[in-house]
């Protein structure tokens, strides 16, 4: 139901029970928006400030997950979103406490279901990119599913295919590119950088703007970043220093990442020189594929081997949707933008099938899917978080009396 869900939860559960009446769902799943948490979010404030964390109202969605669950009661909740979500602080909306808002979640549901918190890279259940995740999954106390768990030592999650705290198993994106088998494109030209016979397959179009000309002076496979880029259009390369932004011979911009000041001399652009403006690397897995896959300057965005960025189809597959997904007249009605930010919101439909086939399994009580340990180091990294930030909004919360009193 579209809407400020604080506002519109309690008709969301209305249409449910004119639906299913009085019968629980089987399942609640939540991924509340994470940028108010998000690293890749300036001016967000310190993940210790509450204050800082609760500017942003998204970050204490987690209330109504709670408000839902509790009024419905389902039989299992789960809710993913970044790492963050496990540390950053925001003021509790009751009581003003520092507070992250998974433990938030945790203390609300508390009496009636156990928590299983997890935190792991999913590059490790095959999906080509790195792409770290926290996952919060309530099973409601009294299901069998839960003795089962007890009996055989397993959490609710599915057994890895990748060791922990290794790169084994893990697909790169030259693989996954190789996969893919995509027709190659570049920003050079609009023929150029558009696939006629796959509407998904296009870039932007940058011609002869200086996007182009930093991104082609890249090394093809470097993995290397156009801050390092020592050239310049007119004179070719050129020796300069790793803080200049103009060429020695003409005066230009270098191929890097400039700004024309007011009074026409040149500077570099603020930004993180290790990530952004940057070839991904072939021989790893992919970066996080994010919803700002279409700008050049965000974090390593950059074609490993062509001069363009990655297309929302190539962005798509490395999110692991299935071939046969039906995109419509997505790109016509939304826009790029808009399906760029679909593709880089989803949770990676690899995992969610393997997550949903556990917890099909608890909820029938069977054991024939493989679990994931519950000595697994991501299950322990994740508790450990949990507790750690939990002592330190205490800290916070007696810094903050003492202050108070003084």
């Amino acid at each position: 139901m579209p809407g400020d869900l604080r506002e519109t939860w309690p008709e969301t559960v209305s249409a449910h029970r004119q639906l299913f009446g009085g019968t629980a769902p089987a399942l609640l799943a939540a991924c509340p928006p994470c940028q108010g948490m998000s690293s890749a979010r300036g001016r967000r404030g310190s993940e210790t400030d509450a204050v800082a964390g609760s500017r942003d109202h998204r970050n204490l969605l987690v209330d109504v997950i709670a408000d839902v669950a509790e009024t419905l009661s389902p039989r299992v909740v789960v809710v993913e979103n970044v790492q963050a979500f496990l540390t950053r602080l925001v003021k509790h909306p009751r009581t003003g406490e520092p507070v992250t808002a998974a433990l938030l979640l945790l203390d609300r549901l508390d009496s009636d279901y156990r928590v299983f918190p997890f935190l792991t890279d999913l590059a490790d259940y095959g999906v080509p990119q790195r792409r770290v995740r926290s996952f919060l999954t309530f099973v409601r106390r009294g299901e069998l599913g839960l003795d089962l768990l007890d009996d055989t030592g397993r959490i609710p999650y599915p057994r890895p295919t990748s060791p922990p705290d290794s790169v084994e198993g893990h697909m790169t994106l030259r693989e996954a590119l190789a996969r893919l088998a995509a027709a190659p494109l570049d920003a050079k030209s609009a023929d150029l950088a558009r696939d006629r016979d796959d509407p998904l397959h296009f870039v932007p179009v940058w011609g002869d703007d200086h996007r182009y000309s930093m991104v082609s002076a890249i090394p093809s496979g470097s993995g290397q970043g156009a801050w390092g880029n020592m050239v310049c259009g007119p004179c070719g390369d050129v020796d300069v220093g790793p803080d200049d932004a103009a060429c020695p011979l003409c005066g230009g911009p270098l191929s890097r990442p400039v700004v024309r000041e007011a009074d026409g001399t040149f500077r570099l652009a603020r930004g993180f020189r290790a990530s952004s403006y940057s070839r991904m690397r072939a021989d790893v897995p992919a970066a996080t594929v994010t919803t700002a896959s279409g700008h050049v300057g965000s974090d390593l965005t950059v074609h490993p081997f062509e001069n363009r960025v990655l297309s929302p189809r190539e962005c798509a597959y490395l999110q692991t949707f299935p071939d046969e997904f039906d995109w419509g007249d997505s790109i016509e009605r939304w826009g790029p933008t808009n399906v760029r930010a679909m593709i880089g919101e989803a949770v990676p439909p690899r995992f969610t099938e393997l997550h949903g086939r556990v917890v099909r399994g608890i909820l029938e009580g069977s054991g024939s899917v493989p679990l994931a340990s519950v000595d697994d180091p991501r299950t322990r990294r994740a508790s450990d978080r949990l507790d750690r930030t939990r002592q330190r909004g205490s800290r916070a919360s007696r810094r903050a009396q003492a202050h108070v009193g003084d």
